[in-house]
């Protein structure tokens, strides 16, 4: 199994979409209108749930492509960045390096990443990982019924992929990105709020 790797970030303004607690409607727009592509044409534009806002911690579970189990408890105590994708998805090829980038730059911050591939086989998911270098595990969630994406149902509608969320330490969702991300820095400025908000407490 492919080693977790921690990440960081810095600054930028968040630009916000409806969130997603107050009303389902803007997740079931963006499903509909990407049911005919298998992903969602996004600009990178987040939600960002304030703290009192958040819903309880997300469980779950699934196995990576090598068999191994990866499970909510894997992340407690961590901020975590967990993508949608799949290796068809022209959007998630389009990403990888920005989301790499991340890795690579702010692995010493102690945050944690997971992919959850929502369609493809283990050997198709091998393939997209080898050929961007994703030094990240992914369960393979296709396989489970898409269990995972039922465990985050409410923040990620089902035909949303690329879909990229950052899990406070507690487990729950503080940001949303539908959509493509819009570059490397609104992923580490996503990550970096979240761990600055341990210090403000």
């Amino acid at each position: 199994m492919r080693k977790m790797m921690p990440l960081v970030a810095t600054t930028l303004t968040v630009t916000g979409l409806a969130l997603a607690g107050c009303s389902s409607e803007p997740l079931a727009d963006t499903a509909a209108n990407s049911a005919n592509i298998g992903f969602v044409v996004g600009d990178g534009a987040t939600t960002s749930i304030p703290v009192a806002e958040r819903t309880e911690p997300v469980e779950f579970s699934g196995a990576d492509d090598a068999g191994n189990t990866i499970s909510a408890a894997d992340f407690r105590g961590s901020v975590t960045v967990v993508n949608f994708w799949y290796a068809g998805c022209a959007p998630c090829r389009a990403e990888a390096p920005d989301i790499n980038g991340a890795v690579a730059t702010l692995q010493a911050e102690g945050v944690k990443f997971l992919g959850v591939n929502t369609r493809d086989q283990a050997a198709q998911a091998a393939q997209f990982e080898a050929e961007f270098g994703v030094p990240y595990p992914s369960i393979m969630d296709a396989a489970g019924g898409r269990s995972v994406q039922a465990a985050f149902a409410g923040q990620v509608p089902l035909n949303a992929v690329p879909t990229t969320l950052v899990l406070d330490r507690e487990g729950r969702v503080a940001h949303r990105v539908v959509g493509q991300l819009a570059s490397q820095s609104q992923l580490e400025t996503l990550v970096k709020e979240t761990l600055q908000e341990a210090a403000n407490q």
